[in-house]
């Protein structure tokens, strides 16, 4: 996947299964910390696959990781990246056409809180989507937040930001992909033909 040009800063991943997702889809983790003098099971199945992907361990006291922490919630690792990678519209599409399946994509239009986001990335992740775009300006980009509710889906699925949602529209309907919104009169969802490249 490429990167875009705008990147989050101060990137990191926080929490055991996470981390661990992020490590099996080859995220360019630079430096892992981990809860010194911890004999958890879990912990030291994180190092093992640190050190096999070649990712600097460090150990740190409760504190320190406390202190580092963006979430609250690390449950004694963290894992620091340069910055999060966005990806491009094209790489949406790679990854349909390598799993020769149609394209399946959600578009978030103004999603500002991070838990409503990550939890949205880790839905599109298990209904099989191929990626998710989202705005650049006035919504929730991705943070640690975002990683963590996202239950690490965020290292298995493109997530695209672009400029303005209505023109990507354009330019996917271009590629034949056909929308579909939510709406309470709407019908049920169940008795709709969404089969096909489909923009949610």
């Amino acid at each position: 996947m490429t990167s875009d040009k705008e990147q989050e800063e101060n990137y990191h991943i926080e929490g055991r299964n996470p981390v661990i997702e992020a490590l099996k889809a080859g995220a360019d983790i630079d430096k892992l910390y981990l809860l010194k003098g911890s004999r958890d099971a879990s912990l030291e199945k994180i190092k093992a696959f640190a050190k096999a992907a070649g990712v600097p361990v460090f150990f740190a006291d409760k504190n320190r990781l406390d202190e580092m922490s963006e979430t609250g919630r690390h449950r004694g690792v963290i894992a620091r990246l340069s910055a999060y990678r966005y990806s491009e519209i094209e790489d949406i599409f790679t990854l349909a056409e390598s799993k020769n399946e149609a394209p399946f994509v959600f578009l978030l239009d103004g999603i500002e809180d991070p838990h409503n986001l990550g939890a949205i990335i880790r839905t599109a992740h298990v209904c099989g989507a191929h990626g998710v775009i989202i705005q650049k300006r006035h919504a929730a980009g991705i943070t640690p937040v975002v990683v963590r509710t996202s239950a690490g889906a965020v290292s298995h699925i493109p997530v695209v930001r672009v400029s303005n949602i209505s023109q990507t529209i354009e330019k996917l309907k271009d590629r034949g992909l056909w929308f579909v919104c939510a709406s309470m009169e709407g019908e049920l969802m169940y008795r709709q033909d969404l089969k096909g490249a489909i923009g949610l």
